[in-house]
């Protein structure tokens, strides 16, 4: 019979316990020309201060709300 795997102790101090530095914000200006993975190739029409942008793919005219993981700028 085995005995369970003890809990192991993280100090907070520990370098293997450094903290994930957060992903850059995506910042888009009006007229950058971007990719999103579900509608394809596009420009952005409409910035809404950090909160969503508004981009023109030909077809359609999506708001896409932050943070942007599917969208990417060309």
């Amino acid at each position: 019979m085995t005995k369970p795997a003890a809990h192991r102790r993280f100090l907070p101090t520990s370098p293997f316990n450094a903290p994930v530095a957060p992903a850059p914000v995506k910042r888009f200006t009006v007229g950058d020309r971007v990719t999103h993975d579900r509608y394809g190739l596009g420009r952005v029409i409409g910035v809404e201060e950090d909160v969503a942008v508004l981009v023109d793919f030909a077809s359609r005219q999506e708001r896409i709300p932050g943070p942007y993981t599917k969208l990417t700028k060309l």
